[in-house]
Parts: structure tokens; sequence; C-alpha cells
């Protein structure tokens, strides 16, 4: 038993010194190649057992040819796993190469494709992140022109109705003010409408801009979505009756909600005045507010004739206005971005389908506990 504990000592010193150099050597390699620190790993193991097998021989008084046979059959160990180590580790820095050339793509063109040879688990799982971070990326990218589009068309169209009632102002207060206005009193009702309209467009950038930044005040309370409905209906029935167009709102059932009465007030009264606008004489728009799965949704139906396919992703895009919606009198293309904010600001989502004939517009709102 005695000499059992003093072999088992002498080995582990000598182990353990050998160990402690591999580890200094290591440490000394931490910032080169993968194949060194493998080298190094296999190394550190066939010697530390030569140099417990060298301990043990000299405590124990082996005799020389029983030391050069261990010796032997440790020299030849110790080659195979050196040239075993130096593979695994040129195998896995080719695979390390690769999957930096593949990354270096996110600075060139933006997208990662990854290595199509094998690799280790912990180099596959990196591939598959940066796989993943490639299409969020992708994604990202996809969004910011998009948002840049919305801006450039916002800030052009923007200026087209801008510039448009301006004139129109300066000619009218040039003609007053040289008094060749024929009907003084006509010319300023006009200049009302106009200053009128102006300062619902700037209203509508402010409150986008409120929006955009995260800072939209809501005081939500507890109300009846009929009475929303019905104080929105009855604002707008001097514009439906300009018109020539029929509002309908014997669908709405009475839903209580958790919302801000003022901001939601202009939502409906955005999407009636959009649906409004866009019906012919003599087309009806129609109101609905009901229970459903995902809470409680509020629905405006017009006549428009339908909005085309590959328009129905931008509706709701700041900016955005139909093929047909070009003319001042169609807004800035503002109400119906300002239309989900709000309704994202109450943890709500818009959407908007074609019908026979028309389109749907759809808020849906958390139910009120």
């Amino acid at each position: 038993m005695r000499d059992t504990l003093l072999i088992a000592l002498y080995a582990f010193a000598g182990a353990a010194g050998t160990g402690l150099l591999g580890a200094a050597v290591l440490r000394l390699l931490r910032r080169r190649s993968l194949t060194a620190s493998v080298a190094v790993v296999a190394s550190v193991g066939v010697v530390a057992m030569l140099a417990g097998t060298l301990a043990v021989a000299w405590a124990m008084f082996l005799s020389s040819h029983d030391l050069s046979v261990v010796t032997t059959v440790v020299a030849m160990a110790a080659a195979v796993s050196l040239a075993t180590a130096l593979i695994l580790g040129r195998w896995v820095a080719a695979r390390s190469r690769e999957l930096v050339l593949a990354a270096r793509s996110f600075g060139e063109d933006g997208d990662f494709a990854a290595p199509v040879t094998p690799a280790t688990a912990e180099l596959a799982e990196v591939s598959r992140e940066l796989a993943a971070t490639s299409a969020k990326l992708a994604e990202s990218r996809e969004r910011e022109r998009a948002l840049e589009t919305s801006r450039r068309e916002l800030v052009a169209w923007i200026s087209h109705d801008l510039r448009t009632p301006l004139a129109g102002l300066r000619a009218m207060s040039e003609a007053l003010e040289d008094g060749v206005a024929t009907d003084p009193d006509r010319y300023l009702k006009q200049i009302r409408t106009e200053v009128e309209r102006l300062n619902d467009m700037v209203g509508d950038l402010f409150e986008l801009s409120r929006i955009h930044a995260g800072t939209l005040a809501l005081s939500p309370s507890r109300m009846s979505l009929y009475d929303l409905v019905g104080d929105a209906l009855a604002g707008v029935d001097p514009l439906a009756r300009e018109h020539g167009v029929r509002l309908v709102g014997d669908r709405v059932e009475p839903v209580p909600v958790e919302v801000d009465g003022k901001e939601m007030s202009r939502v409906l009264g955005n999407l009636l005045v959009n649906a409004i606008r866009r019906t012919p004489p003599d087309g009806t728009v129609a109101v609905a507010a009901e229970r459903g799965p995902e809470g409680v949704v509020v629905s405006v139906t017009d006549g428009c004739g339908g909005i085309p396919e590959e328009d129905l992703p931008r509706v709701f895009d700041t900016g955005w206005r139909g093929s047909h919606a070009r003319t001042p009198p169609a807004g800035a293309g503002l109400g119906l971005a300002i239309v989900r904010g709000i309704v994202e600001a109450h943890q709500g989502h818009a959407s908007v389908h074609n019908i026979p004939g028309g389109c749907r517009f759809e808020v849906t709102l958390p139910t009120a506990p």
C-alpha cells in the first residue's frame, strides 16, 4: 500500500510540473492560432505521462532496459498524438477562416452565406447566429429604405400642397391690397378656408412628429364605444351631406373601452373623412363596432372601388396617397399614418383589406377590463 502511494505521489509530481509548464505556454500562445494551442494540449498529456514515468523510475530504481522501453512507447504515443492534434488544429483553423471570409460580407453586400463545409458544433452555432443577424439586418435595411422613400415622398407632397394654397393666398391678398377684387367678401372667405386647411396640415405634422418621437401623451378613461362612434358620425355628417354620401352606423355595440377619448375621436374622424372623400355620390360609408377574438374591432367601410393590392401594405405609411388622391383636397397623406400611430399607442393595431366595391379599415383595440 505504501509503495502504491509513493508511485502515485511521484507520478503526480511529475505530471503536475508538466501541467504547470503547459499552462504557462498556453498563456503565452493565447493570441496565436488554435493549431498551436491544440498541439500544446496534446503534448502536455504525453509529456506529463513521460514525466510521471521518469519520476517513478528514478524513485523505484527501474532498470535502464525497462526505462528505455517505457520511453520508446511514450515517444511513439507522443508522435501520434501530436500529429492528430496538428491535423485537428489545421482543420478547425481552416473552418474558422471560411467563417471569417463569410462574415466579411456584412461589410460588403450585407448578406451572409454560411460556409458549406461541415464545422464543429461551436462554429456551426456561430454561423447560425450570423445568418440570423444577417436576416435581421436585411429587414432593418429594407425598413430604412422604405422610411426614407416615405420621407422623400412626404417632403415632396407637403411642399406641393403648401405651395398651391400659399400662391393662392398671395394672389388674393395682392388683389385685395390693390383694390382690384370684384368681390372682397368671397376673397376673404376663400383666404380663411385656405388658412384653416394649412392649419390642419401643420396640426397633422405636429401630431405625427409626437407619435414618431414617442411623446404622445395619452389620458385613457373608460367609455362606451357607442358614444365615441356617435360623436364621430355627428362630426362628419356635414361633409357627408356635401358629398352626397350616406352614413350608416347601426351595427355599433355599446362595448366599453379604455382609451383617450380625444385621440380616438381623431382616429375615427380621420377614417370617416378619408372614406367620405373617396366614396362617390349616392354611396354609403358604414361604421361597425363589435367584440372580436383579439379585442374590440371598429370598422369603416367605404365605396372607393378598392385599393390596388400592391398598395395595401403602404396605406398606413407616412405620406402615402392613392394614385387618384394627388389633388390638395385629399390632404397631405398623414391621416392614416396618424391613425396607425394613435392605435398602436393604445396597444392596438390597424389594418385594411378590399371588399366588393370598396375597402374596409379595421381598428382593433384591447377590451376594457
